[in-house]
C-alpha cells in the first residue's frame, strides 16, 4: 500500500530549493508551495488511477472468480478460481471532489 507518494525529486513543483532570496520573509515563515518550474501548479489532485478492471464480458470489478467443480473421493465440490488473464484496467477516472496530494509539504490542522 502507499504507491501514491512520489520517491525522486524530479518534477514535483512544491519542493524547494531552500534559498531565502525574498527580503519579505522572516527567518521562521516558510511560503505555502514553493513554484519552480509550474506556474499553475496546485496541491490539488483531481484524477486518480483506477484499481477496477474490465472482464471480456464487459463487467466492471476488482476481482473476478470463476466457480469450478472440484471431485474428491467420490464428493463433488465447488471452488472459487481467481481469473487474472484477459482483464483490462479501467484506466483514469476523475475524483468528485479534489484531493490534496501527498506530497504537498504544509500541515493543515494541528489539534
Amino acid at each position: 500500500m502507499g504507491g501514491s507518494g512520489s520517491k525522486s525529486r524530479g518534477y514535483w513543483p512544491f519542493s524547494g530549493s531552500g534559498s531565502t532570496d525574498d527580503p519579505t520573509k522572516d527567518g521562521n515563515e516558510q511560503p505555502l508551495a514553493r513554484v519552480r518550474s509550474f506556474a499553475g501548479a496546485t496541491p490539488f489532485v483531481f484524477t486518480r488511477r483506477s484499481s477496477m478492471f474490465f472482464d471480456e464480458d464487459g463487467d466492471l470489478a476488482h476481482e473476478f472468480y470463476e466457480e469450478t467443480i472440484v471431485t474428491r473421493n467420490g464428493r463433488k465440490r465447488a471452488k472459487l478460481k481467481r481469473i487474472q488473464k484477459n482483464l483490462t484496467p479501467q484506466g483514469i477516472i476523475k475524483l468528485d471532489h479534489p484531493c490534496i496530494h501527498v506530497d504537498f509539504p504544509v500541515v493543515l490542522c494541528e489539534a
